[in-house]
């Protein structure tokens, strides 16, 4: 028999418990698939020094504060993974483990979920898969010749790994500075960045930047002028290690090269800088490819959207994947009111048909 549910949350990292949650409080029937084996989405996978950019207090889920971590202002990845372990059972969400979901396509009246382990049909869709599954990597001149390793952050996990080595880390925002300051003091470290790095000031930390986001999106939304959001403040949170090393002097970024050679890099006015390794913190792109059954990207591969809502597709939501789908909806604190209006939109639309 083919499985059914009203609603199928695709993801079981933060955005997809976070719907779970609202889910679960309007009394909506719901499943949610993780492709990961184990409880904490993303953050199981992270480098080992990485650290939120907010307290405890202000990187919570809806529902169930984070606890203080021992010695901890900020806590770190292994501190969220048990929280997102916690959050899960405390609320007994139903997430069915390991289940890659492989392709969304119309089916008459309902949605088909199609996955590794069988098919599901859904009244309603959220999909919650974030980015980090999907890294990008630049278009670079000679990039396909350098002879050294080359990694994206997604496969960064120590400084040991680099110890003695010439390393090159691309990348002006958190991820790029925090890796840096990772590997500036025991590897010959260069850091490049497209522009000169932004730092934001010292005291300012995730709850500041959820405020700014938010502040950006209403004045949008009202018709008023574009705040600028969080880009007005700067790119660089100065988490303390990023702090340590900058005041060290040891975060004195390089303007971005022209081009990739056998050895290492090369800039226009013939400087080069020698390397054994290039750690790319170049961004990511939602991971969406399981919705490409439903023809939703617009000519630039972007999906429209109505707050979470897809345009085109009053039985799709999106979470989780930035402002475009919530103001800081990619961040603990941020994602917990999109998931809120998802799940009553969703709801409504079920009444309606039932109705």
């Amino acid at each position: 028999m083919t499985p059914r549910a009203d609603v199928v949350v695709i993801g079981g990292g933060q955005a997809g418990l976070a719907a779970g949650y609202h889910l679960r409080r309007l009394g909506v029937d719901f499943v949610i698939l993780d492709a990961q084996s184990t409880p904490g989405g993303a953050w199981q996978h992270t480098w080992d020094s990485l650290h939120l950019f907010s307290p405890a207090a202000f990187s919570s889920l809806p529902g169930r504060l984070m606890p203080a971590q021992p010695e901890e202002e900020y806590p770190d990845a292994v501190h969220v993974v048990a929280y997102l372990r916690d959050y899960e059972k405390r609320y007994e969400l139903d997430v069915r483990r390991t289940v890659r979901v492989l392709g969304v396509h119309r089916d008459g009246q309902l949605l088909r979920v199609e996955t590794d382990s069988g098919t599901w049909h859904a009244r309603a869709v959220i999909s919650a898969t974030g980015t980090w599954w999907h890294p990008f990597l630049p278009a670079v001149p000679g990039r396909g010749h350098f002879g050294g390793r080359q990694l994206h952050t997604v496969e960064y996990r120590r400084p040991q790994d680099f110890a003695g080595r010439r390393v090159i880390v691309v990348g002006g925002g958190n991820s790029g500075a925090q890796i840096a300051a990772d590997l500036a003091y025991d590897t010959e470290l260069t850091w490049v960045t497209q522009r000169p790095p932004r730092f934001l000031a010292d005291d300012i930390d995730g709850r500041a930047l959820f405020d700014a986001a938010t502040a950006r999106r209403r004045a949008l939304d009202a018709g008023r002028t574009d705040t600028g959001g969080v880009a007005s403040l700067g790119d660089i949170v100065a988490v303390p290690p990023v702090r340590a090393a900058r005041d060290a002097g040891l975060l004195t970024a390089a303007p971005i090269f022209t081009r990739l050679t056998r050895g290492g890099a090369e800039w226009a006015d013939g400087t080069r800088a020698e390397a054994d390794a290039i750690i790319w913190c170049t961004g990511f792109r939602p991971a969406l490819s399981h919705l490409a059954p439903l023809q939703l990207r617009g000519p630039r591969g972007h999906i429209a959207t109505a707050g979470t809502r897809a345009q085109d597709e009053p039985r799709l939501h999106l979470l989780g994947y930035g402002d475009w789908t919530g103001p800081a909806s990619a961040t603990l604190i941020g994602v917990g009111r999109p998931a809120r209006d998802a799940a009553r939109e969703i709801a409504a639309l079920l009444d309606a048909r039932h109705g």
